[in-house]
């Protein structure tokens, strides 16, 4: 493909690299198995990639059959080109870090445009939603091991798992650093500009109407 591998489109060919089967099959499988707390997936996405991928020839169609009333189901199975292009993006994505933008690094940059008793009183509200993001994976990741399934098809949750909990660490020191004073920028240049101080009373203002 010109372009790489998006995510996506890299879940499709894990997906055929078991065996041939259909849009519909790939959808419950990625289910069955957590892919999709990795990898944004919905109904129309899925369609588009399988139909992208059997355009360049990453995947080709083996048969197409209709049961009663349904829509036809094609049946796709993964080229040899395709099972190069996946492990080659599989090993690109493993062995460079990416350079990505998260919104709250973003958030983090701009901080003084707001009062800081106002960004105490945000983080600790995020650090509740993240301690109950960080329960809900770990009590996914737990159900997961119970059903059967092997470590390694775990790994990601593991990780966002460990995510979850060195931003919560982060959060939680950041809001303790607000709170003793030693994070602080009342006196910066912006933040007064934003929200100008109230002007001290001057004798002359007593007789003022």
């Amino acid at each position: 493909m010109p372009r790489p591998l998006t995510p996506l489109a890299l879940t499709v060919l894990r997906m055929l690299c078991d065996g041939p089967m259909h849009p519909y099959e790939m959808q419950q499988r990625i289910r069955d198995h957590a892919y999709d707390q990795a990898v944004k997936i919905t109904h129309g996405s899925l369609y588009h990639s399988v139909e992208r991928l059997a355009a360049c020839g990453l995947i080709e169609p083996l048969e197409t059959s209709r049961e009663g009333r349904r829509p036809e189901r094609t049946i796709y199975a993964v080229t040899a080109a395709g099972r190069d292009a996946a492990q080659i993006r599989l090993a690109e994505l493993l062995r460079h870090p990416a350079e990505e933008f998260p919104l709250f690094g973003t958030g983090l940059a701009f901080l003084n445009l707001l009062p800081e008793s106002e960004v105490t009183r945000l983080l600790r509200g995020r650090s509740i939603t993240l301690e109950a993001a960080l329960a809900g994976r770990r009590t996914a990741h737990d159900a997961l091991l119970k059903q059967g399934l092997e470590r390694y098809k775990l790994v990601d949750h593991e990780w966002k798992i460990a995510q979850l909990r060195g931003e919560l660490d982060f959060v939680r020191a950041l809001v303790a650093d607000l709170e003793s004073g030693r994070l602080t920028w009342r006196d910066d240049e912006v933040q007064t500009r934003c929200h100008p101080r109230p002007r001290p009373p001057r004798d002359d203002d007593k007789g003022a109407p």
